[in-house]
């Protein structure tokens, strides 16, 4: 029995040009029809979330910044987690051997001092956009979370530096192959979902949950329905070896498997 469904954007809903594909939209209605709560856990900003829900008339629960914002479907505010102001301040302020751009979040936006208009294709479809500023002017106590966006090896190398400086006070992870992540301690799309399926009095072992990156690895292992994209990171398929991989982002990978489950569940299921 599956009673709240979680789903991962890039990399996962969506397709590599940043789309959300018209069968994926058709089997997320069959499945709130079935009935079965949506919950989408992203990366992406609150504030560019609500709208595109809105835009496709979907209403769920948002799991955005990964896991440190929690919004019922109405847009009211359900739980929320800041880093520590001194991590904060460290990691904005501190030199850092690397080329990656420092980009920087709280409830307000997306704030970074590098011009990088590239990046903005992946935010095309909801026009979301950062606020060029000098970092070290924005509050320490109100950033959600820092991230740093370069070439996979250079945020591995990044990535030791932060953890030898920060220790364990954050929560550090890859929410995609070129993107490397601050988060607050303890904080994550797993611990989220488990929030909101105690809110809601669902057991985790009834909650499905898709995902194709580091920051999906305690979202999937918790839940009692865990699936891993084809696409998804060698790391997050290593980690999660006993879960299903199921399609490719590229050709709707999760309606093909929600359409099998939804109709055709006593059947061995065969990614296409």
């Amino acid at each position: 029995m599956v009673r709240l469904a979680a789903f991962d954007m890039d990399g996962t809903l969506l397709m590599p040009d940043h789309q959300l594909g018209t069968q994926t939209l058709h089997s997320l209605r069959a499945l709130q029809a079935h009935p079965v709560q949506l919950s989408f856990a992203t990366g992406r900003h609150y504030l560019e979330m609500q709208p595109l829900m809105h835009k496709y008339d979907l209403p769920a629960f948002l799991i955005s910044g990964n896991g440190t914002r929690i919004h019922d479907p109405f847009g009211e505010l359900l739980y929320a987690s800041d880093l520590s102001p001194d991590v904060a301040r460290l990691v904005i302020h501190s030199h850092w051997d690397t080329r990656a751009t420092l980009h920087v979040f709280n409830d307000n936006g997306w704030f970074t001092d590098d011009d990088c208009p590239e990046i903005l294709k992946a935010h095309q479809l909801s026009g979301f956009t950062y606020q060029l500023t000098d970092l070290r002017t924005l509050p320490a106590h109100q950033v959600t979370k820092v991230c740093f966006i370069a070439d996979y090896k250079e945020l591995c190398a990044l990535k030791i530096q932060l953890r030898e400086v920060l220790g364990e006070r954050a929560h550090i992870c890859f929410s995609a192959q070129d993107c490397l992540e601050v988060l607050p301690l303890d904080c994550n799309k797993g611990a989220a979902l488990a929030q909101l399926a105690a809110r809601l009095d669902v057991p985790m072992a009834e909650c499905m949950a898709f995902g194709d990156a580091m920051n999906d690895l305690e979202m999937l292992g918790r839940v009692g329905h865990g699936f891993i994209m084809r696409n998804a990171m060698h790391e997050l398929k290593a980690k999660l070896p006993h879960l299903p991989v199921i399609g490719d982002c590229s050709t709707q990978g999760v309606s093909h498997y929600l359409n099998h489950w939804l109709t055709t569940p006593h059947l061995v299921y065969s990614p296409e």
